[in-house]
């Protein structure tokens, strides 16, 4: 994977809780990493057919692995404006180069 491919900027972010000063829980999204990411949007290839176990995924990221964070289910990509969660995540080749995540869009209420 070049850097030419890598070509959008993504955030990986975790909910947070915090207590404000009247005691009442407030919740914030903290980034843990920013990255460039190769996205690739759900169409009728080979690859996704393939992968029809992920009904529900609308978008595939391949970033590199990042030293010192696991990406987890738990967390959200944001992407362009666009928030993903995330539906799974696996170690390309199994070399720990980089990381593919199948997501799928969120969309925002009201």
């Amino acid at each position: 994977m070049s850097f030419g491919k890598m070509n959008v900027f993504i955030d990986i972010v975790q909910k947070k809780v915090t207590t404000d000063d009247e005691g009442f829980k407030v919740e914030t999204d903290e980034v843990l990493a920013s990255v460039r990411a190769y996205r690739e949007g759900r169409h009728g290839s080979e690859k996704w057919a393939n992968m029809a176990a992920f009904t529900t995924a609308t978008d595939l990221f391949r970033f590199r692995a990042i030293p010192n964070l696991t990406v987890t289910a738990d967390m959200k990509i944001i992407c362009s404006g666009h928030t993903f969660g995330i539906t799974s995540v696996e170690d390309v080749k199994g070399r720990g180069m980089y990381l593919e995540a199948l997501v799928q869009e969120v969309e925002k209420s009201g």
